[in-house]
């Protein structure tokens, strides 16, 4: 790996990140297009109906083109691995951001049902059009909302998937780090979750989840079981970041 790719703050795409941190709350995206130019690059570069090849070419965008806030491609390993260890029927994604990571989930589930919970819907439309290039939108889809709506998206998330009690098998947390610990207890407080179920948080390291690690500490043994996986933030080698992986004992 060149030292441009490992040291991010040599790349100008990553210094604009940091500019457009306060565009990033507001609208998911960082502010200079190159979330819908992620998307270009895909479409021009990526065969179709490749999923390795779209991951691939999204990855080779992000290290050579503009820096991604997706989870990357060595985070994005240890989310595959998760992923097969849950073997869902049903998973569900919190920040779809381009549909990177959803990606990843349905290429190591290839019998699951993909659901991406998704506040901006510009990213929305990013990230069904990559899927549609990846051939997977036919089990793979975006909601618009958020867990923070007072219900409305859980409601239309019940509706839609006519979630029973515990047929929720995995989750995928990527969205806003504050809203980790209050958005998973909403989903236990629905019932959707079962013993066994794994629920996987990336940035917990960085820019950090603090009251999420600390729940699961908490919990650790008794209603869950988590290991912290010490990596790297997305797309280089030298800013630490933690995820957790976690497994459901109780509900």
């Amino acid at each position: 790996m060149s030292l441009r790719r490992r040291v991010p703050f040599l790349r100008w795409s990553f210094l604009r990140l940091a500019l457009g941190a306060r565009n990033i709350t507001r609208t998911g995206q960082i502010g200079d297009g190159r979330e819908a130019a992620a998307v270009e690059y895909v479409l021009e570069n990526a065969r179709p109906g490749d999923v390795d090849d779209v991951l691939a070419t999204i990855d080779r965008f992000a290290y050579e083109e503009s820096f991604l806030i997706n989870v990357g491609d060595e985070k994005g390993a240890l989310l595959d691995a998760a992923v097969r260890r849950a073997a869902p029927t049903l998973a569900l994604e919190l920040g779809t951001y381009c549909g990177y990571s959803a990606l990843r989930i349905a290429r190591a589930a290839p019998d699951a049902r993909v659901v991406s919970v998704e506040l901006a819907p510009a990213n929305a439309d990013n990230a069904r059009r990559i899927w549609a290039h990846a051939g997977v939108d036919d089990r793979v889809t975006c909601v618009v909302g958020t867990l923070g709506d007072g219900g409305a998206t859980l409601d239309e998330l019940a509706d839609l998937y006519e979630l029973a009690p515990g047929g929720l098998d995995f989750i995928f947390l990527d969205h806003d780090k504050d809203a980790y610990l209050s958005d998973l207890l909403s989903i236990l407080d629905r019932g959707w979750l079962h013993p066994g179920s794994i629920v996987v948080a990336d940035n917990v390291g960085l820019p950090g989840a603090p009251k999420y690690r600390a729940y699961m500490r908490e919990q650790q043994g008794g209603r869950w079981q988590t290991v912290e996986h010490k990596t790297h933030a997305e797309y280089q080698t030298l800013v630490p970041d933690l995820v957790l992986e976690s497994e459901l004992l109780l509900t």
